[in-house]
């Protein structure tokens, strides 16, 4: 078994930690002789891997107790889960079934019995044409929906059932998602026993540090902007001022040419442009880019007539000490008396704001 130990398996030996530490013995079957299997420790974000080799591949290891672990094939989006209780495991890939202690298997079954409803219907919709799928679209989203509502029933079950088991804590993110944090913060207020389990104290951590950047980002809402000063693409200076506070809407807009989502979401921009351009609608594109040649290149590929600059700085770039982004895309909506009205409008909320700015 070939062991890869990412940058946390380093932290883990070496920072000190008071968790009592447990044997874990993995035993798989599959039928895809050669297929790299991956185990990641889902705390510590530690991952192994091993090839199946005569129908079988093998983990063991030590991790802390009760840990959550994944174990799935790679090219594979699903991983059979499991509590590291010192208890040998067998997991079967190509089914995701699993032998173990009680609460594991429950735990497996719980999260089949979950994702089952969805992916039926992404399955059914990755089998169609292109042509049944704009077909039946209406179809399919009516079908998404039922399945969503299905999985949600399934993951309150799980909250009830088993309240005094760790089996929740696998299951906070799929709960917050679709109950909200509010209720999830009363469950967790009851101190019920996988409230202690340190992947749900991981997470609403994470959650809480969440809010707290949120806040703080649109902690901007309502206020009067802030000059800044960065070069165009021909390196001339220019003042964010000469464009902001003249009289017309504008959408500051922080992106990046290697930013995957901001590029995804220009054709949006785009269309904003040229659908309210002629009626005082202008745009200021504050770039995020390292280097000069990809700015470029992706202003022209886009096709982005608007505003550029950059002092190529990346994340250290002017407009991020400013105006707090600490991730893109992102965007600051101004009023024409240059006061900042909304934060982060993408998609059908950027269009629906402009619509109602211009009253169509």
């Amino acid at each position: 078994m070939k062991k890869v130990i990412i940058l946390a398996a380093f932290f883990a030996v070496v920072l000190p930690t008071e968790a009592q530490q447990v044997k874990y013995t993995v035993n798989g079957i599959s039928k895809n002789n050669g297929k790299t299997v991956q185990l990641i420790n889902r705390q510590t974000r530690e991952a192994f891997t091993s090839v199946v080799a005569d129908g079988k591949f093998s983990f063991t290891g030590m991790a802390d107790k009760d840990a959550l672990m994944a174990v799935g094939e790679d090219g594979c989006d699903w991983g059979t889960l499991f509590f590291n209780d010192g208890t040998p495991v067998t997991i079967n890939t190509n089914d995701s079934t699993l032998k173990g202690s009680p609460v594991n298997e429950r735990l497996v079954a719980y999260d089949v019995a979950a994702n089952a409803p969805l992916g039926n219907v992404q399955r059914k919709y990755q089998n169609m044409s292109q042509e049944e799928r704009e077909k039946k679209q209406t179809e399919m989203v009516g079908a998404m929906m039922i399945a969503a509502m299905k999985m949600g029933e399934q993951v309150d079950k799980i909250f009830k059932e088993e309240n005094e088991t760790m089996i929740p804590a696998a299951f906070i993110s799929e709960y917050q998602q679709i109950f909200g944090q509010e209720k999830l913060d009363s469950l967790i207020n009851l101190k019920p026993v996988w409230a202690s389990h340190p992947l749900v104290k991981q997470q609403v951590q994470q959650w809480a540090q969440q809010k707290a950047q949120e806040e703080k980002k649109n902690a901007f809402v309502g206020k009067q902007f802030t000059d800044l000063e960065e070069p165009d693409v021909d390196g001339k200076m220019h003042k964010l001022s000469e464009y902001v506070g003249k009289g017309q809407w504008v959408l500051v807009d922080f992106w990046a040419s290697w930013c995957g989502p901001c590029l995804r979401e220009m054709p949006n921009v785009v269309a904003a442009y040229e659908k309210y351009h002629q009626k005082g609608f202008d745009v200021v594109g504050l770039s995020f880019d390292n280097k000069k040649e990809p700015w470029v290149q992706a202003i022209a590929d886009q096709k982005m007539p608007w505003t550029h600059l950059s002092d190529l700085n990346g994340w250290r770039t002017v407009a991020s000490g400013v105006y707090d982004v600490n991730s893109i895309p992102d965007n600051l909506l101004i009023d024409p008396q240059g006061k900042i009205v909304a934060r982060g409008l993408r998609g059908e909320a950027l269009q629906a704001k402009l619509k109602e700015i211009y009253g169509e």
